[in-house]
């Protein structure tokens, strides 16, 4: 999969104050002439959680984007069926802006894996449009789900927008435990993989084929088996290949 686009991998925080300086340049940076951004908000990863959650995020993302200017349109994509929808790939593809807020990474690999609006997605990205994905969102773009739980690291692959990565969202969670965490993930981590720990508030944003920068008000972490580099707002980052 290629996106062209900017990219913008947050570890919490979607459509909430705290990324409205991140948000707003991602829209000035996609749309650079006088015209209407075009958002589309897909909460597919609270598909599990009931009407009421789905709404709530569809709300929010469709209040925060209006209040930077933008045109949106919040998708209810929770299910298969939704995702083959024509009428929801049609409003992807035209998009400006995709926006994936967080909830069941697992889940919202299978609902757009394989879908009409997945395919859509990479459409609209190969031509020059962001993608934005927020905890569970910007998970499933790389190229394992994560599971500390199970005392592994692997859960299973999904899209590998960034080859040989888990990410972690709401990183400063465990960085409070480092002490105990680090060294466990850091003896989980193969060669030639890394983590990419993103904490709350906090996004990376860039291109694949250029450089990331740190936004927010905390820290990004890129971890190897052997080392651990911290980043903070406005530093410049190039992942591991």
């Amino acid at each position: 999969m290629k996106m062209n686009g900017l990219i913008a991998l947050l570890g919490s925080g979607e459509y909430l104050p705290v990324m409205n300086d991140v948000d707003a340049y991602i829209l000035k940076q996609t749309v650079t002439d006088e015209r209407q951004p075009h958002v589309v908000c897909i909460p597919t990863a609270a598909g599990l959680e009931g009407d009421a959650s789905v709404t709530r995020w569809l709300r929010m993302g469709q209040e925060h984007f209006q209040a930077l200017g933008a045109d949106v349109h919040p998708l209810h994509i929770t299910n298969k069926a939704e995702a083959d929808d024509p009428l929801f790939a049609e409003l992807i593809e035209q998009a400006d802006l995709i926006y994936f807020s967080g909830g069941n990474p697992s889940y919202l690999y299978e609902t757009m894996e394989g879908s009409r609006t997945w395919l859509a997605v990479q459409t609209a990205t190969q031509h020059g449009a962001a993608f934005a994905g927020c905890s569970a969102g910007a998970m499933f773009v790389g190229e394992y789900l994560p599971d500390l739980r199970g005392f592994k690291l692997r859960q299973k692959k999904v899209f590998a927008l960034l080859p040989n990565s888990h990410i972690f969202p709401h990183f400063d969670r465990m960085v409070a435990w480092r002490g105990i965490t680090m060294p466990i993930l850091q003896s989980f981590i193969p060669d030639g993989e890394y983590a990419l720990g993103l904490d709350e508030d906090t996004a990376l944003v860039g291109k694949l084929a250029t450089g990331w920068q740190v936004m927010g008000r905390q820290k990004v972490y890129v971890i190897t088996k052997n080392e651990i580099k911290s980043y903070s707002a406005g530093d410049q980052i190039g992942l591991p290949a």
